[in-house]
Order: C-alpha cells, then structure tokens, then sequence
C-alpha cells in the first residue's frame, strides 16, 4: 500500500449558506491523501499502474466549482467520484478549507476532513 497526496489545491469558489457566498466567492483550500496499491507501478513505470494525480486534481478542481451550501458536501462528492473513476484507490482523506470565513471573526480558516474506505 502506498500513499498519494496532494498539499494545498488553491481553489476560488462559492460555498457558504449566506447569499453573499454565492455572490461573492471565497478563498479554499483542498488537502488529499489516497491510499492505493503502488506496487505495479513500482515496478512498470507505467501511469496506467499508478493514480494518476492530474486525475485527482481535476476532480476537486470540478467538484469545487459546484457551488454548496455545505463544505460536508463538496467533501462527499470528491471522495465519490474519486472512489468511481479510480479504482485502485483504497483509501480517502480529503480536508476542505474556507479561508478567511465570513463568521465574526478573525478566523483564519474553517476546515472540513473527511475519510472513507472502500
């Protein structure tokens, strides 16, 4: 088993529950950790055996231009769709964070993690 990551995806969106959110966007940042079996890859060389992480990136990049109300939300659908179109991914841990939160605050991020196994 081995570990893919992806540190700090920057990504402009518009979640929130407030109006202004969908108006107005916010600053997020995605974290992502898979587990998969790496060993053919190791082996072969091939990104065929591997995760592909351009794949990953995409997926979050897309899955966050999907406005939400919730970052619950945007969390669940990445780890679907990384469940569905990679199948050798055993493993998910996603983190969302909504930089500077409109919440009364000086609150530098709010963030959301979430894991699920296959």
């Amino acid at each position: 088993m081995g570990v893919i990551r992806l540190k700090k995806i920057k990504v402009y969106a518009y979640h929130g529950c407030l109006i202004e959110e969908g108006k107005i966007g916010s600053d997020y940042l995605v974290d992502l950790k898979v587990k998969a079996s790496l060993a053919e890859a190791s082996k072969t060389d091939e990104l065929k055996d591997t995760v592909d992480y351009v794949h990953l990136n995409r997926i979050v990049k897309e899955e966050m231009a999907i406005r939400s109300k919730l970052l619950e939300s945007v969390g669940k659908r990445i780890i679907a769709r990384i469940f569905n179109e990679l199948l050798l991914v055993n493993e998910i841990r996603v983190k969302v964070s909504k930089v500077n939160p409109p919440i009364g605050g000086d609150v530098a991020e709010v963030v959301v993690a979430m894991k699920a196994k296959r």
